[in-house]
């Protein structure tokens, strides 16, 4: 079975971004953006993953809200993160599994022209970790990437000791891939791992393969 998207996040050019409304789908997840009202399920993950999470994300400015503590920032982040849409330049999706939010995955970055490219992030509930949630929900919206998006190239930047998600990238991919590294800010400066996934590599992440690697 393949991950599908409803009938109104197909767009009539490669460049028109899906809305609000985009809702895309694995065997067990359903991706969809974050609204208003997802603001406390938002916050009890977010809240009690602590460190989990903020260990591997660039830190906040200090005078900025927090999201999972403030409604009012959140509900900004959500109009942010619209924008973003709106104009193509970014897609954040919210994770759910049997219909509760458990995380997050995101394109940023999508560059167009003769890129056609963006890079893939996620995090999840520490809960909800190692059970194949992430590889899936990757698998998912690099396919919405490849064939709604028409993008031909995918990265993944990834902390080299956080040994999760290089588990995800090699799960998603099923094999060896080479890697380069690069510099990331995370509070201070980091290698980073970014395996690339050109169009051509598709085959390797339907669905089926995902859950078969998991």
């Amino acid at each position: 079975m393949r991950p599908t998207a409803t009938p109104r996040t197909r767009a009539a050019h490669p460049a028109t971004p899906a809305g609000a409304a985009l809702r895309l789908y694995g065997r067990r997840v359903m991706l969809r953006p974050l609204i208003t009202t997802d603001f406390t399920a938002f916050s009890e993950v977010r809240r009690r993953n602590g460190r989990w999470l903020t260990d591997w994300e660039p830190l906040r400015p200090t005078a900025s809200a927090d999201p999972a503590e403030n409604p009012d920032a959140f509900a900004r982040r959500c109009e942010v993160r619209e924008r973003e849409r709106s104009s193509g330049n970014a897609y954040s999706l919210g994770i759910f599994v049997d219909s509760i939010f458990v995380g997050e995955v995101n394109l940023n970055g999508v560059t167009r022209g003769s890129m056609q490219s963006a890079t893939i992030g996620y995090w999840i509930d520490k809960a909800k970790a190692g059970q194949g949630y992430v590889p899936e929900s990757v698998a998912v919206i690099t396919r919405f990437a490849f064939e709604e998006l028409r993008l031909h190239r995918l990265e993944i930047c990834i902390i080299p000791r956080n040994n999760n998600s290089l588990r995800v990238d090699q799960r998603r991919l099923g094999r060896p891939r080479p890697l380069r590294l690069h510099r990331r800010r995370v509070g201070r400066a980091r290698r980073c791992l970014r395996p690339r996934l050109a169009l051509g590599d598709t085959t390797t992440l339907t669905a089926n393969r995902c859950r078969c690697n998991v």
